[in-house]
């Protein structure tokens, strides 16, 4: 087959390039002499942001299919357990207002409408405390496997938080010596084309011009490929999303053993919202804000106010912060010709619900997945592809979005913006419409395997203080006692859990020490 797809060429490093060449890597031998060659040029010039990065349960299934170990993952990274997001002060601002969207489905999920029930007494209890176990472990600090569960194994569905640059490096190692991937440390100096339009190769600064029959762009917001080369259009959500900013700080902990947090703490600002992650050596937290909305100089100085309780205030304000910024939005396409992007290459939208490293993994595992046998049919596969990541970038802006629209919150311009119906994506405003009528569910997505499930939408939902009308032909008693055995069901797993979990520093500090099991 002189057609055959038996070179893929990686533009860019960090988490994104180094997580596309271990995934596909790992499934196509490319450690072998028949499978596919991998080279991944990174250029020495670049620096990783390493602002800290929250995962998806996904991650671990790519870990393990890569094969890495969790125990070498968890000591070489930094890295510590998330179970989910706490969200405060999006509702109304009060001091009470905090809700959780953790990962675990609600107890009889698809089995069981929990919702009407629950909505008899959410005055006192909230939804995710009511069907999860995992806000209850999530607001204690706790981990969610024991020291006696095997690695990737879990008690309650769990990601990571994690310092990216150490992750990149990781990656690097274990790609280079254990998947065959071929490291090229070299700034990209041109594009080269065949006749038809396809790229030939790259041509470097000290490495010569490398070949490939299959170009992924994983040069971040750059997007020297896809962006530059090829002039594919940069399409902003930002009529939808305003968040265009970050500033990023690294601080310590009071004491070595302070709790760690179990979850991604995302605490409502005027303008914006400030992320807490909790690793094992330190925190990292950062401001997202609409700069149309809010000055540098005020958002620098929540951000100082936030983390002043943690270090003080003279330490709080000789903090290094970095400013990040940003356009919310995607190519218009992914894939064009033999070049696919993945990671910032292709879009990023904001840092809310840690999308930005799920989008890579689902990118590069259906690149593996469907990597095309033949430059024949490649452009089957682009067209699958594109119509794919379309349909995820637009459920990820829904799914942001949902987030701000159901707020309370009018003290200020931002808040009130994001209310306005003009900047609701048609889809949501119709979705939003409909559960005022019936609860979330499968049906009410295309996809048979959905970026953010409907058990998702409703923790937000429901977390926000949305109501839905329970039907008025619904058998009542029978619901109410379905939800009732649920309800009592996740009690009992609360205080089972309690009593059998460590914390989540007990256990990083186990690990460390000895490790995980293997099976």
């Amino acid at each position: 087959m002189d057609n055959a797809i038996k070179k893929i060429t990686i533009i860019g490093g960090g988490t994104a390039g180094w997580l596309t060449a271990g995934i596909i890597a790992a499934e196509h031998q490319s450690n072998t002499d028949t499978g596919i060659q991998i080279t991944l040029i990174e250029s020495p010039d670049v620096k990783i942001l390493g602002v800290g990065e929250g995962t998806w349960p996904t991650m671990r299934t790519s870990l393990q299919k890569m094969g890495i170990s969790e125990t070498d993952f968890i000591q070489a990274c930094d890295a510590s357990f998330k179970q989910g997001s706490k969200f405060v002060g999006w509702v109304n601002g009060n001091e009470s207002d905090a809700y959780y969207h953790p990962f675990v489905l609600p107890q009889g999920f698809g089995k069981a409408n929990l919702v009407p029930s629950w909505q008899q007494n959410s005055q006192q209890v909230t939804f995710a405390d009511a069907v999860s176990v995992q806000s209850h472990l999530s607001a204690q600090n706790f981990a969610p496997k024991q020291q006696s569960t095997p690695e990737y194994a879990a008690v309650a569905s769990y990601g990571y938080h994690l310092d990216a640059g150490k992750f990149a490096k990781l990656l690097q190692k274990h790609c280079t010596e254990n998947l065959g991937v071929k490291y090229v440390s070299a700034h990209v100096v041109r594009v080269n084309s065949h006749p038809n339009g396809d790229i030939a190769s790259v041509s470097t600064k000290t490495h010569g011009d490398i070949t490939g029959d299959l170009f992924v762009d994983c040069s971040g917001s750059a997007s020297l490929l896809l962006g530059k080369h090829y002039q594919i259009p940069f399409i902003s959500k930002h009529q939808y999303l305003f968040n265009d900013t970050a500033l990023a700080v690294q601080i310590p902990y009071v004491e070595e053993n302070s709790p760690i947090a179990s979850s991604t703490i995302a605490t409502a600002q005027t303008a914006g919202w400030i992320w807490d992650i909790g690793l094992p050596s330190r925190r990292g937290v950062g401001h997202v804000y609409s700069s149309a909305h809010m000055q540098q100089s005020s958002a620098e100085s929540l951000l100082r106010q936030y983390i002043a309780p943690s270090i003080g205030q003279a330490a709080a304000e000789q903090a290094d912060i970095r400013k990040i910024a940003f356009t919310p939005g995607h190519r218009e396409k992914f894939w064009h010709k033999n070049c696919v992007a993945v990671g910032m290459a292709a879009g990023f939208i904001e840092p809310l619900e840690a999308s930005a490293l799920a989008m890579v993994e689902l990118s590069a595992k259906m690149i593996s997945d469907e990597l095309p046998a033949s430059h024949n049919i490649m452009a089957i596969t682009a067209k699958r592809f594109n119509e794919r990541f379309n349909y995820n970038w637009d459920r990820i802006i829904d799914f942001l979005k949902l987030h701000y629209v159901l707020s309370q919150r009018r003290d200020s311009d931002y808040w009130r913006d994001n209310c306005r119906e003009e900047t609701m994506p048609e889809r949501l405003q119709e979705l939003l419409e409909l559960w005022q009528y019936q609860v979330p569910s499968a049906s009410d997505f295309n996809q048979g395997s959905e970026i953010f499930p409907a058990a998702s939408y409703q923790y937000i939902l429901y977390g926000m203080g949305f109501k839905t009308q329970a039907r008025a032909t619904s058998k009542s008693n029978e619901c109410d006692a379905k939800a009732s055995f649920y309800f009592q069901e996740n009690s009992k797993m609360v205080d089972r859990f309690k009593d059998a979990l460590p914390n989540n520093r007990q256990l990083i500090n186990h690990i460390k020490q000895y490790g995980l099991p293997k099976s």
